[in-house]
């Protein structure tokens, strides 16, 4: 019987000696928090690992101490990584510092339109945004820092499509969401066209993310052609005319007196939101066909700048606060 009993535990020990490997092999090739480091205040820094992606993700976030929930920003077509993020193009540090809601900025994405893209790209690597911001990482955040399960998101930009698509992808885990400047087509050729040459300023492929033109990935990914899933949230949308509006002097932040970036902005950034109107209209228009309320800025003066994207954020707050409960 003693043997018998010393037998077994040999094959007991033995068996989780052989198994130990492979739950290591599961437990690596899951998203977890690797790291979290407090910045000051109710500023952290969260470096998460993206089992999607197979990369550490570097998330800013501000956490007001106690249960609240969410609001997601994206940053611009470079990730945050050139320009700078949120953090640095905006107040958005200081406007939430007495708001009961988690801030959070992931870092990174550059030209990702935030989404899962079919294929690898030489450039850019692996994509799969979607899967980390609506998958990976709510679930995480949620538990480390004792959110409410509310969330809202916005972006800017590129990422102003990207947060009405993820919207769309995951109808159930946002309540709020706002486009800033962003073109809403990616359905038609002028659509296509855009995103294949804002993705070619990095070097990255649009064929990569969703396939040649004609696939049906594009009108997939197309808010204007899906914009019923939006039914039932707080939408805000935001877009100008091109021409100079108030935050084109050479006093303002990002300017700094330079004439030059003053040119550059009104120039360049005049006629992007030229391009970015002509996107976004076609949206606002099929919302109110379907009945579905929107908060839209219109602004008849403002070029495709950060100033406005700060007001955006400003003014879209307390949409945003009721849609969360706060």
């Amino acid at each position: 019987m003693v043997k018998s009993a010393r037998g077994l535990c040999v094959l007991l020990l033995a068996l989780c000696a052989a198994l130990l490997p492979a739950a290591r092999a599961r437990a690596d090739g899951e998203a977890r928090i690797l790291d979290v480091r407090p910045l000051g205040g109710r500023e952290f820094e969260v470096v998460v690992h993206s089992a999607a992606m197979d990369k550490p993700i570097t998330v800013w976030v501000s956490h007001p101490g106690g249960a609240a929930p969410a609001l997601y920003l994206l940053n611009a077509v470079d990730g945050g990584e050139d320009g700078g993020p949120w953090m640095r193009r905006t107040d958005v540090a200081q406007f939430f510092a007495d708001k009961p809601v988690n801030v959070i900025v992931p870092m990174g994405g550059r030209a990702s339109y935030f989404t899962d893209w079919l294929r690898d790209d030489p450039v850019l690597g692996r994509n799969r945004w979607e899967t980390f911001l609506t998958r990976e990482l709510p679930p995480l955040l949620d538990a480390h820092f004792h959110m409410t399960g509310r969330n809202a998101v916005a972006g800017l930009s590129m990422s102003a499509t990207s947060a009405l698509n993820l919207a769309i992808a995951a109808p159930g885990l946002y309540q709020a969401v706002g486009a800033y400047s962003g073109c809403a087509r990616t359905g038609d050729p002028v659509g296509m066209a855009y995103v294949f040459s804002q993705l070619a300023l990095y070097g990255a492929n649009a064929a990569n993310m969703w396939g040649e033109p004609g696939n049906p990935a594009w009108a997939e990914h197309d808010p204007t052609l899906r914009a019923d899933v939006l039914r039932g949230k707080a939408l805000y949308i935001s877009y100008g005319t091109g021409m100079p509006g108030p935050h084109e002097n050479l006093n303002d932040p990002g300017i700094d007196g330079n004439p030059m970036r003053l040119a550059d902005r009104i120039a360049v950034g005049g006629t992007m939101e030229t391009v970015i109107g002509g996107c976004t209209r076609p949206l606002t228009d099929r919302l109110a066909a379907l009945g579905i309320p929107a908060t839209v800025n219109f602004r008849p003066a403002s070029t495709h700048a950060w100033a406005y994207w700060q007001d955006d954020l400003h003014q879209s707050w307390p949409l945003f606060a009721g849609a969360l409960g706060v």
